[in-house]
């Protein structure tokens, strides 16, 4: 199968650049200004986007995402109400690749089919659910790669060599390294301990490797676009979102203006990260 994804990273290694992912939580503040914020994005710069399912215990994320997450489900999103999200923006963008993030308790509630089958619908193109490991590939994995959707897993500066190769079994689309343990949100990562991840990852796999957790500026996002076949973005967005709303939860200043001139800017460090075409 061939997908927005897969055609997205050629286009984009036949420029010879690093793209910008960029993540926001569905339903932040609210579901009307969350789909604006998802329709600026690529307008702004972003090559992929990673819509956030919102979830009561994130395990993962960090106080930001938390946040944004309770903010969204305060204000009625539901997991059917970000696949209809995805669907309303894929009426004015059928080429922008949408990758759905969040955790498996909400998918096994929807029905793995049903879901499958909705986000196909809703024209979805990845899953990453940071809850699932390999060993449950049984549960979603081999059924969203038979659906028609990439299954995108997480490698971790722990994922040792004995490791990777089992986590890089079933996935595809892209490989999403989290340059750092611990909690979306924390300290940008030592470049030079990214280049060589990068690379071990590349050794096992031809799939594109894509670096987030940090990244909050153009220069970051160049720095580690250098080695990177794609760059994270997610807290900093959230942030973003987050610092336009008003005491009471209320846009207080367009949150979408807000994401667009940090995503703009984080677009350009990604383009200046490699300026000449791939041979």
């Amino acid at each position: 199968m061939t997908t927005r994804i897969d055609r997205r990273f050629a286009k984009l290694r036949a420029e010879g650049r690093p793209a910008l992912v960029t993540y926001f939580m569905g339903g932040d503040p609210d579901y009307a200004t969350s789909l604006s914020i998802m329709k600026a994005l690529p307008k702004a710069g972003s090559d992929v986007i990673e819509l956030g399912m919102p979830f009561s215990d994130p395990m993962a994320d960090g106080p930001a995402i938390q946040a944004a997450g309770l903010r969204a489900l305060k204000a009625g999103q539901t997991l059917a109400k970000t696949l209809a999200m995805a669907a309303e923006f894929r009426k004015g963008d059928d080429e922008t690749p949408i990758v759905m993030m969040g955790y498996y308790n909400p998918i096994y509630i929807y029905g793995v089919e049903r879901f499958l089958a909705d986000a196909r619908a809703a024209g979805v193109d990845g899953l990453i659910v940071v809850d699932l490991p390999p060993e449950m590939d049984g549960e979603l994995c081999i059924p969203a790669v038979e659906a028609g959707i990439n299954f995108i897993r997480l490698a971790t500066p722990t994922t040792d060599d004995r490791r990777l190769p089992k986590v890089l079994e079933n996935t595809s689309g892209f490989v999403y390294y989290v340059s750092m343990t611990g909690i979306t949100g924390a300290a940008l990562a030592d470049t030079a301990k990214v280049e060589e991840a990068v690379k071990r990852i590349k050794g096992h796999t031809g799939l594109p490797v894509c670096v987030g957790f940090g990244v909050k500026t153009a220069e970051q996002a160049r720095a580690i676009g250098a080695s990177a076949d794609g760059v994270v973005v997610g807290t900093a967005i959230v942030n973003a979102v987050a610092n336009a709303l008003g005491p009471d939860g209320k846009a207080a200043a367009d949150p979408a203006e807000a994401v667009s001139a940090l995503v703009d800017g984080l677009a350009r460090g990604v383009r200046a990260a490699r300026l000449q075409p791939a041979s």
